[in-house]
């Protein structure tokens, strides 16, 4: 049995985080982490003691609202966004961490995570947001994508 590398083993990690999300429209985990230690993991899904999008229904997939627009009319908050309020609840500094997601982090988020710290990210799958794109660029974020 050979013992997956580090990006592997956190990437698993994130992807069985978000067997917890709530969301009808995609099941997102994210991790962050520094040197080589969890600091916290965040899924996507509704605040803490409020309804599921599953229990009251999705206004996003009501109205038709394509992916990555709109944000605002999602009850839900992001995994990335979760995981750095985890963070901040717990009293855990993020600056310098690594974010590990199962899908490409939005503007929103991107923004989040700049300010916090963040400064690379591992990646398994994209999403339609050219902004995040730019900002991370801008900001000179380390990305890598693994399948």
């Amino acid at each position: 049995m050979q013992r997956p590398g580090w990006d592997r083993y956190f990437m698993e990690i994130a992807t069985v985080v978000a067997k917890r999300s709530t969301c009808l429209r995609r099941r997102v985990g994210a991790l962050l982490v520094l040197n080589k230690r969890i600091l916290s993991t965040g899924y996507n899904g509704a605040p803490a003691g409020l309804r599921h999008c599953g229990e009251i229904g999705c206004l996003r997939e009501q109205l038709n609202v394509p992916s990555g627009e709109r944000h605002e009319l999602c009850r839900g908050l992001h995994a990335e966004q979760n995981s750095i309020i985890q963070a901040a609840v717990h009293g855990v500094a993020i600056n310098g961490a690594v974010l590990y997601c199962t899908h490409y982090p939005c503007a929103v988020c991107a923004k989040m995570l700049i300010n916090a710290g963040v400064r690379s990210m591992v990646l398994t799958q994209n999403y339609p947001d050219e902004l995040a794109k730019n900002l991370f660029a801008e900001a000179g974020l380390k990305i890598k994508t693994i399948v």
